[in-house]
């Protein structure tokens, strides 16, 4: 019914946008789209921990068709999971219309009407996205309005609720957010090579009250807040070489299964800073979280209706090993320090050669917080004590330096070192630091204009040994290669193993081919898939072993 509804207020709802323009023709408008179709077949393996599925052909496929004309929009996402692949909730399992609206988007004034996504700063009181690799949508479905009166001036105003898979919160989610660019604004700072950006924002849920008990006080009920507020303020300014973005955010008591249903108050702070010149750039990052889980339902735990967002500032690593302990955002408390530097060796030097060669280094650590007082941190408490620059135990912490040099016109070799140390209390696990160092060689070389060919391989050294009762299979020392040959600009194949060849388990075999004509691309993969965790920007899923075929279809129009 609720699909049915969703269709009939999208027509008419394009009826009422278009109408003004049907002298002009409704049909001059411009249709795009895209389709994604994945795939899996797995089935039982003991070594690696992958269990039988009743449902053989696991199935994700959704299409996105936008309707433009002028400065009116509409669109419509259908989503079908039959049933949701290994590793998605399988409260996603189902089909219909998951997202659709009508939009006004004018020099002055935006408007749209249905469902949408927004990002108030870096997001750490709102942010309402989709990521479909990791099973995360929090769209709200509600108006949003964006104002521009004069340049240099945005304001934001917003009211919905939060997609909940196939359904939407209980709770109404509100916000408001300005931004003041200064150079736009003022006209003498129109050429200063000061640039200046201001901005901050305001953002409520209303969620009705629960019966909730404390086990201290069975008789008493806890007095939920029925409105939770969280505010930020933000600056982005940038001088030459120079710039410097910050955000601070404070949300209000805001008890929740997540926090333990404890009435502290959170707050989040953000410092970015760049100096960047020509073959030359350092980036070093600050964060501290404290109690800034902002959920649109206080009971509901997992990734799902999330209204805030709190970036990570650990390097997104692409390569297998480096990866293979990703860490996930602790919203209940976190400091954190990244660097990164980047240095261009110039050609035609000693160092360099004749090709030149690049240096890129990163590092990072994060700790918990210094908690010097945990009485008010019981169910009901008022709060607990932290000691603002202190820091608590070691949750993460790494070190990369890669080197990227072209050894000849076709050859092109990176070689990567690291190491990191992981706390597997950030997984809700127990048990000792695992310290990993982890080596990798990457060699590309190109043939001839429409033919490349890939060679990668991996070693990870650790401490740590598999332990059946913990079950983590990441343990142990590893190897891995990988060839992968791409020919006729369209086809490519890749061959890889992993292999745990000391205190470890698993051999995690992978061979997948694929072909790209125009804008439709198919890829087809048969092998292992190691349990673990998944990662974008510090949000993370749970992927579960596998073994067998994956396909994906996408093509776009």
């Amino acid at each position: 019914m609720k699909r049915t509804i969703a269709a009939l207020f999208l027509v008419f709802s394009s009826y009422l946008l278009v109408s003004p323009v049907q002298a002009q023709g409704i049909l001059g408008g411009h249709v795009t789209g895209n389709v994604q179709v994945d795939g899996q077949i797995s089935h039982k393996d003991s070594i690696i921990g992958s269990s039988d599925v009743a449902e053989k052909l696991l199935m994700n496929a959704r299409a996105d068709i936008l309707y433009t004309n002028g400065n009116f929009l509409g669109g419509i996402r259908f989503e079908m999971y039959q049933n949701p692949m290994l590793g998605f909730d399988s409260r996603y399992k189902g089909q219909g219309l998951a997202n659709y609206f009508v939009s006004y988007q004018g020099e002055k004034l935006s408007v749209t009407a249905g469902t949408f996504y927004e990002q108030f700063g870096s997001g750490m009181i709102l942010r309402a996205y989709e990521d479909r690799y990791l099973g995360i949508d929090n769209a709200l479905l509600g108006m949003n309005v964006a104002l521009r009166p004069v340049d240099g001036i945005t304001i934001k105003a917003l009211a919905g609720r939060e997609r909940f898979f196939w359904d939407f919160s209980n709770s109404l989610v509100r916000g408001v957010d300005g931004e003041l660019n200064l150079n736009s604004l003022i006209k003498p700072m129109a050429d200063s090579k000061l640039r200046l950006t201001l901005g901050g924002g305001f953002v409520s849920k209303y969620e009705e009250g629960e019966s909730i008990t404390s086990a201290d006080m069975p008789r008493h009920k806890l007095n939920l807040p029925l409105n939770v507020g969280a505010g930020a303020v933000r600056m982005d300014m940038a001088l030459g070489n120079f710039s410097l973005q910050t955000e601070y955010a404070r949300k209000g008591q805001d008890p929740s299964i997540m926090n333990g249903y404890t009435y502290h108050n959170g707050e989040a702070l953000m410092i970015n800073t760049t100096y960047s010149m020509k073959g030359f750039s350092v980036n070093l990052q600050a964060k501290r979280v404290e109690n800034m889980c902002y959920k649109a339902e206080r009971a509901v735990t997992g990734e799902m209706l999330y209204i805030n967002y709190i970036p990570a500032i650990t390097k997104q690593h692409t390569y297998a090993f480096l990866s293979m302990y990703p860490y996930a955002t602790q919203t209940t408390g976190e400091m954190g320090l990244q660097g990164d530097v980047m240095y261009k060796v110039k050609k035609d030097t000693w160092l360099g050669g004749k090709y030149g060669m690049d240096l890129h280094f990163n590092t990072s650590v994060i700790t918990g917080l210094d908690i010097t007082n945990s009485e008010g941190a019981r169910v009901g408490g008022n709060g607990y004590v932290t000691n603002w620059f202190g820091t608590g135990d070691l949750y993460y912490g790494d070190a990369t330096l890669e080197v990227a040099k072209k050894l000849s016109s076709a050859m092109k070799l990176t070689v990567t070192g690291g190491y990191h140390v992981f706390n597997p209390v950030v997984e809700g696990h127990s048990g000792a630091l695992h310290h990993n160092a982890v080596a990798v060689a990457d060699l590309t070389w190109k043939v001839n204009k429409k033919n490349v060919l890939r060679f990668e391989a991996e070693w990870l050294g650790s401490d740590s040994k598999y332990d059946p009762d913990v079950d983590d299979k990441r343990c142990g020392d590893w190897i891995m290669g990988l060839v992968e040959y791409n020919f006729a600009s369209a086809w490519f194949i890749s061959v890889s193993d992993q292999y745990a060849y000391k205190d470890g388990i698993g051999n995690y075999y992978n061979v997948s081919v694929g072909y790209t004509h125009s804008a439709t691309r198919l890829q087809l993969g048969y092998g292992k898939q190691r349990e673990g965790l998944l990662c974008i920007g510090g949000v993370c899923r749970m992927v579960p072993a596998s073994n067998g075929l994956t396909f994906s279809l996408t093509t776009s129009f």
